[in-house]
């Protein structure tokens, strides 16, 4: 039986600047017609060269967490999770963007230095495998009608997916999005998304602001969420994945939907008015705590 996921072995090919702070890495190789993409949050990992300078030596097995698990630890590639953005089978393609922060960390490296032709290894969803691979919160119920998106520039490259998405619908949904990015040049034009209120929110245009603050200022001065998707006397109890890391997925069958992901603190905030200040239903929420 193919496992759900697995190792595949890719090439840069392409480098497109889409703002100041995101890159789009357009990858190929052969085992991509092997791909699939199942949501537009679709999560995928990258495996970085090792602190030794060592590219991943993995090859393509049964169990490719174990293998990894295997590998002596400073030979062990760096992994982080990204968000496969665009997938093209038949052209054996797929997208992935990178938010660029100097060499602060393995990945913002990589994607700054890389140049065509530079292999790297990802994991993702196998298409031999005939289930649902899962690793994806976007999966709004039929009567969907309403949706709010809230996301940092970490997860802004899943939230344009999701807003995509929608737009291939005949009768989209009413979408309020709130979008914090670094600075004014990331706010890329959504002309193409008429459905969609989208407020942008650079950090650099006015006083210096914490990441995450003008999120929660804004989400506080202009979210709309309808009586149909408040309920009262909710526990604020949290779900996590281990440690301090929130995530919660939404279950409920409503026509108000939300999806929620940034920084782990800014997304504890967000939590904390939605549900206990507006009483937002938790059944109609996706909370994911992205980083650290």
């Amino acid at each position: 039986m193919s496992a759900s996921y697995r190792i595949f072995d890719v090439q840069l090919i392409e480098k497109r600047q889409i703002s100041p702070s995101l890159v789009r890495c357009v990858f190929s190789g052969p085992q991509v017609s092997r791909m699939k993409l199942e949501a537009p949050d679709q999560r995928i990992k990258l495996l970085f060269p090792s602190a030794e300078g060592q590219a991943s030596p993995l090859v393509n097995g049964d169990d490719w967490y174990r293998d990894y698990m295997a590998i002596p630890k400073a030979q062990r590639p760096v992994m982080r999770t990204y968000t496969l953005r665009a997938l093209r089978r038949e052209r054996q393609e797929m997208d992935v963007e990178f938010v660029l922060h100097g060499d602060g960390g393995p990945a913002s490296a990589w994607a700054t230095h890389a140049q065509p032709g530079d292999a790297i290894q990802i994991v993702a969803p196998n298409a031999d495998f005939a289930g649902d691979s899962g690793g994806y919160e976007w999966a709004p119920p039929a009567q969907m009608r309403q949706a709010l998106l809230i996301a940092d520039e970490t997860a802004l490259p899943a939230a344009m997916g999701i807003l995509e998405q929608l737009a291939q619908q005949d009768n989209p949904p009413r979408v309020q999005a709130f979008f914090e990015v670094p600075v004014a040049g990331d706010c890329v034009s959504v002309a193409q998304f008429p459905f969609a209120e989208v407020f942008w929110l650079p950090r650099d245009v006015g006083p210096q602001q914490l990441h995450g603050t003008l999120l929660l200022e804004s989400v506080r001065r202009r979210v709309t969420i309808p009586d149909s998707a408040r309920a009262e006397a909710q526990s604020l109890a949290e779900n996590s994945l281990g440690g301090d890391v929130l995530w919660e997925r939404a279950e409920g069958a409503c026509s108000f939907y939300a999806w929620v992901a940034a920084e782990s603190s800014t997304v504890k905030s967000l939590r904390r008015y939605l549900i206990g200040e507006c009483d937002l239903d938790r059944s109609t929420v996706n909370f994911m705590a992205y980083w650290c």
